[in-house]
């Protein structure tokens, strides 16, 4: 697959990215490098690899679920600048 300067400037154009013109052929040819790698990437056997979500075997801390520090509404909404019956006073949005 190969990036046009058309779909460079449709790309840019959906992020909300403004590009000159004359920087449009230096955006595609970047596009063009990493759909590249990515062609590269499709090539490698990854058959029998588990999935990870970090390069470092670790696990997760797991703590006991248990209410340690409740029972403070009057102190959360004492910041609040509308609070009614307990909760957050919000302007109304949708009619």
């Amino acid at each position: 697959m190969s990036i046009d300067l058309q779909t460079a400037a449709k790309v840019a154009r959906l992020a909300r990215i403004r590009v000159e013109d004359q920087a449009l052929p230096d955006l595609a040819r970047e596009f063009n490098g990493i759909l590249g790698f990515i062609e590269q990437l499709k090539e490698v056997n990854v058959d029998g690899v588990e999935p990870m979500v970090s390069v470092t075997p670790m696990r997760l801390k797991r703590r006991a679920d248990e209410v340690t520090d409740g029972d403070r509404q009057e102190l959360v909404l004492s910041n609040a600048p509308d609070a009614r019956e307990g909760f957050f006073a919000v302007p109304k949005v949708v009619e």
